[in-house]
């Protein structure tokens, strides 16, 4: 949404939300301990979600600081908020990129399982709150909240001018109550977009790696059609089929990219809808497309490496056979040495019996 429509209907400026893929995966209790270390209050509102996610908040403009104890200080918009995946994804919101890179590739850097830093994936997206409306969605590459209190609370907050004394103080109570769990409802859906944001960033990583395989194999399709050998050593072979055995693992075993669903969602409250959330930003950035293109390529891949396997038991079997070829002729070798030496003897006593005789005659 342009900032023209949004200053139409009254909405606040976009703000961004970025993620950042740094490492293989994050050790999370590694993270919560780095965390807890340097001051920042995790869970901020007790979603219950960790071992799934680590949730933190950060003021705006202070870079990485933690949030001070005081938070009720800072407004709403003075707070950026940040959640930690096990897949070595981290999705800030409303945070400066300076903040997000500072907290990616420093802080955490130490609970990272390998890292690539230097080969870390990006991905940003624009969202803003509507006070309007409860629900919230992604359109294109903007993801609007939904931030409207319940009808009971908004006639609550007009009954509460008129109520007085304990009246007063239980409406307040109630509201506050309500304001409260309005507000957590707002940071899952923030986890649930997060999520779906950090499985697409996750799998850019993936495709930057297959990228890379196939560039660092593409001259093999075409030695293959002109008749050339594959000069090509076996370090170098194994190597290429490590490189795309992890790729393979990465996305079918160690990571959520192929669930339809990941845990964090299964306890959430059904009318929440986060499910949904979750699979709109899949389908925003056509993350089940990706998924299903990698897997073909995948299997392009795969055929490469059974080439480089066939060149490598090829070359290791001529190998073996010019050995036992090698053997053979050597002990062919000995074999006529021994029997040239037989020879040669039996010609030596051959001779010696003839001179005997010769001067056995001559006496």
């Amino acid at each position: 949404m342009t900032p023209e429509k949004s200053a139409m209907r009254g909405l606040p400026m976009a703000k961004t939300v970025t993620a950042y893929c740094v490492a293989e995966q994050f050790d999370l209790p590694h993270v919560v301990r780095l965390l807890d270390a340097k001051g920042y209050v995790l869970d901020p509102y007790t979603t219950k979600l960790y071992p799934q996610v680590v949730h933190i908040q950060v003021p705006v403009r202070s870079g990485a600081t933690p949030l001070s104890s005081d938070s009720e200080s800072y407004k709403d918009e003075e707070i950026g908020d940040v959640f930690i995946f096990p897949s070595g994804t981290l999705v800030a919101w409303a945070l400066p990129e300076g903040t997000v890179s500072f907290l990616a590739t420093r802080t955490l850097l130490p609970a990272a399982e390998n890292p690539h830093v230097d080969d870390l994936e990006t991905e940003h997206l624009e969202y803003l709150e509507d006070p309007h409306r409860e629900n919230s969605s992604i359109k294109g590459d903007t993801i609007t909240l939904g931030t409207r209190l319940p009808v009971s609370v908004s006639q609550q907050q007009n009954a509460s001018a008129a109520d007085s004394g304990a009246m007063r103080s239980s409406t307040r109570l109630d509201h506050e109550q309500e304001l409260q769990r309005r507000n957590v409802d707002t940071v899952l859906a923030k986890i649930a977009f997060s999520s779906g944001l950090a499985r697409s960033t996750k799998l850019a990583v993936l495709e930057s790696l297959l990228s890379n395989y196939f560039e660092s194999t593409r001259t093999i399709p075409t030695m293959l059609s002109r008749g050339s050998r594959l000069p090509f050593t076996r370090s170098f072979i194994l190597r290429k089929t490590g490189q795309l055995l992890s790729v393979r693992a990465q996305l079918n075993l160690y990571s959520e990219l192929t669930d339809s669903l990941p845990d964090l969602f299964w306890d959430s409250r059904h009318e929440l809808g986060l499910e949904g959330y979750y699979d709109q930003v899949g389908r925003a950035l056509d993350v089940g497309v990706r998924i299903k293109v990698l897997n073909e390529k995948m299997d392009y891949a795969q055929e490469i490496a059974s080439v480089l396997r066939e060149r490598l038991s090829e070359k290791h079997g001529l190998v073996l056979e010019w050995t036992i070829i090698a053997l053979i002729a050597v002990e062919v070798g000995f074999e006529v040495l021994r029997l040239w030496k037989e020879r040669k003897e039996r010609l030596d006593t051959e001779n010696k019996t003839k001179e005997a005789q010769t001067l056995g005659r001559s006496s």
